[in-house]
């Protein structure tokens, strides 16, 4: 059987009666060392003579429940990553070259092969980015090369660069986007309403929304408080509190999809979940759900929403996408068109404090859209232009 030591070296071993591995055909005294190796003063240069402990197959395998949990959170990787290694995979396929562990030739190699598909440089990187790591720990591809190369394309494919921003929901399309939803007075229009209402006021990112589950909020009479394990730029937990407004009006209808969640047996658990075609919450035997996120919504389903009740409430945009990034971009705009400060929209949408996102993408744009330097020049004709 073959094992990695240390310093990344393929070395053989075999077992003996007593389950201890013992290292054969292995050169005495060669040094063991790497760019990472850092020796104290007096401290001996390692080699190979030097096996370590003596490991037995119980320290190799780990039990039928802890592989169980892997699979199962391998199963539930992220649909881009798996969308990226699917691409890649098959191009490796075609080409004869091995997808994984993968060299770095193959790597930069499947990055000019995205280039050459003019693709944007924004969905080159995150494509290229998952799929590198996606590689098993230590092996993976060096990435200065493709780097190098998807620099130049960006300079020699400037449309390449473009970035096409969501449309911003704001809350003139909001609200009848709301009111759509809940004409006829149905359970999946009250989740639904309660979905845009929440992931505006939270500038909420599609799968932090699905993710939550019903213990994470606390509502009150005029403010939700969510407790949030993590989210992109921060790694501890934080308690959030939303307060309410009466445009959005979220306690009402928060409090409304929760409280038929009960009458359905559903007090834990998803907080926005999956209906039945008659309304009723898919549970047990009764549930038919294909996706391996189980009661959990997709992110792609509120994007679909977002999109249904954009349409259904007869709105029309800018050219620019409709999506539920649109909630959290337009709850950002209306901030940023009322004079919230850079640090005030950065704490609501929970981006760095020292993240340009803010400024640029919402506070400048929205600002500039309430100026027109030509408004002071004085009109100097009233007659009609031929």
């Amino acid at each position: 059987m073959s094992l990695r030591d240390q310093g990344d070296e393929i070395v053989v071993a075999e077992l003996v009666e007593d389950g201890a591995l013992v290292l054969v055909d292995e050169p005495a005294g060669r040094p063991l060392v790497d760019q990472h190796t850092v020796l104290r003063p007096g401290q001996e240069i390692p080699t190979t003579a030097e096996h370590g402990p003596g490991y037995t197959e119980r320290d190799l395998y780990v039990s039928e429940e802890t592989a169980a949990a892997l699979e199962d959170v391998e199963a539930k990787d992220s649909g881009p990553r798996r969308t990226a290694m699917r691409g890649f995979e098959q191009w490796c396929a075609e080409t004869g070259r091995v997808a994984v562990p993968c060299t770095t030739a193959t790597y930069t190699e499947y990055g000019r092969h995205l280039m050459r598909r003019n693709l944007k440089v924004s969905t080159i990187r995150n494509y290229m980015s998952l799929i590198r790591t996606s590689m098993p720990e230590g092996q993976q591809p060096d990435n200065s090369l493709y780097l190098r190369l998807l620099g130049d394309y960006r300079r020699k494919n400037k449309r390449a660069s473009r970035r096409k921003e969501a449309f911003p929901i704001t809350l003139p399309y909001l609200v009848p986007m709301m009111l759509k939803a809940e004409e006829g007075d149905r359970p999946i229009g009250w989740r639904d309403a309660a979905m845009l209402a929440f992931g505006y006021r939270f500038l909420a990112r599609s799968i932090e929304e699905v993710d939550l589950d019903i213990e994470d909020l606390t509502v009150l009479d005029d403010r939700i408080k969510v407790w949030l394990l993590e989210d992109k730029t921060h790694n501890d937990d934080q308690t959030l509190t939303l307060h309410d407004h009466p445009d959005i009006l979220l306690v009402k209808r928060m409090r409304r999809w929760l409280e038929y969640l009960a009458t359905q047996g559903v007090t834990t658990g998803p907080l926005f979940r999956h209906l039945q075609k008659d309304g009723t919450v898919a549970l047990g035997q009764r549930a038919r759900i294909a996706t391996v996120r189980g009661h959990y919504l997709r992110p792609q389903t509120v994007n679909e929403r977002v999109k249904h009740w954009f349409s259904a409430a007869g709105l029309v945009g800018d050219g620019r996408p409709v999506s539920s990034h649109g909630l959290r971009a337009g709850a950002a705009t209306d901030l940023g068109m009322n004079d919230a400060t850079d640090k005030e929209i950065a704490e609501a949408g929970r981006w760095r404090e020292d993240s340009p996102i803010p400024r640029l993408v919402y506070v400048r744009p929205a600002q500039a859209a309430k100026r027109d330097p030509f408004s002071k020049i004085p009109r100097y004709s009233t007659e009609p232009q031929t």
